[in-house]
């Protein structure tokens, strides 16, 4: 029964948005999704979406799911690419994932007005600048 299911906060989890540039010197935006535990966890769910005002207008993108099996500890994946228009609005991922048998959930948000380089952090792993929101 759903009473009987407990869902844990999770912690040592983040997600980063980082610029890297493409073949045409273009910046190109990519989602990670970091596990900071000494432990593996697996089904890891992360649904995406966005919306805000842009120019005016009310925007919103369409929930977009991925899937991670599983995550080694200390380690990270790329999941998402995405479009500069995204970055204009808030951008919202619901993570969930198995450590074990138990469940796990965290929100992020991003607010569009976070991703300017006066709030970018060297990312762990990476060793490149971005927003990690944890």
């Amino acid at each position: 029964m759903k009473k009987d299911i407990v869902i844990n906060d999770a912690t040592y989890i983040a997600i980063a948005i980082v610029p890297d540039k493409n073949e045409h010197g273009e910046d190109e935006w990519s989602a990670y999704f970091f596990n900071f535990k000494d432990t593996e966890i697996e089904n890891v769910l992360i649904n995406a979406s966005a919306s805000g005002v842009v120019d005016g207008e009310e925007k919103h993108t369409a929930t977009v799911r991925f899937f991670i099996e599983k995550l080694e500890p200390l380690s990270y994946k790329k999941f998402e690419a995405i479009l500069p228009e995204a970055l204009r609005l808030n951008n919202r991922y619901w993570v969930s994932y198995y450590e074990g048998k138990e469940i796990f959930e965290k929100k992020f948000i991003i607010a569009a007005d976070m991703n300017v380089p006066d709030n970018f952090m060297m990312v762990p792993f990476l060793n490149k600048p971005g927003l990690i929101v944890q």
